[in-house]
């Protein structure tokens, strides 16, 4: 049962950060016997699944690393990242008690949201700045962050979620702090923005 917290927790986590990263990881590691998937998530191990992964999580990479073009990324795909979190959660249990898959997806899809929200607005802040190499450097953290996560929680299940239980204290600390930086951000690029047309249009 611990394992399968674990997976369940770790794929809706890594759903909400690199959706296509992490369910590349956990299909090739299924594909390769190096962890048991339950059967509901045997579709992962598919070469097609493998494979379509492993082309979106290059176009995301890619995606990733273009200032203003990730946040784009990050709006659309807050409807897919979070309902994917909570159906991987709820195949992580494999075929449990109904009411334990319905506490399953909800959770999962929570965990995938405060995942993604804390991302998105990290980025959105961060995207602030002109320069693109704090943009890179932190699109890189996340990749190895998913990857080391996802490795914890695939092979060292109780460490990974004392750390999500961290998280999520953090997550419910940060956010709404993150959130009002990133409106003023806006708001104080908005407002330059239109002090400059005004000054172009008096000159």
């Amino acid at each position: 049962m611990l394992e399968s917290l674990s997976l369940a927790a770790g794929l809706s986590w890594g759903s909400g950060l690199r959706l296509y990263l992490t369910v590349l990881l956990a299909g090739v590691f299924g594909r390769l016997g190096l962890v048991h998937l339950p059967d509901t998530l045997s579709a992962l191990t598919s070469p097609w699944v493998i494979g379509a992964a492993a082309v979106l999580t290059l176009a995301e990479f890619l995606a990733d690393k273009i200032p203003a073009f990730d946040s784009l990324w990050d709006a659309i795909h807050t409807f897919i990242r979070i309902p994917a979190g909570a159906v991987l959660a709820v195949g992580a249990l494999g075929h449990a008690d109904p009411a334990l898959l319905t506490v399953a997806a909800l959770a999962g899809g929570t965990l995938a949201g405060t995942a993604h929200l804390a991302k998105a607005g990290t980025r959105a802040l961060i995207n602030l700045s002109p320069e693109p190499v704090s943009n890179i450097v932190t699109s890189t953290a996340e990749d190895g962050l998913v990857f080391g996560g996802m490795l914890l929680a695939l092979f060292v299940p109780l460490l990974f979620l004392v750390l999500m239980v961290g998280f999520l204290m953090v997550a419910g600390w940060a956010l709404p702090r993150l959130w009002r930086g990133v409106q003023v951000g806006f708001r104080g690029m908005a407002t330059h923005m239109v002090s400059r047309f005004a000054r172009s249009r008096h000159d």
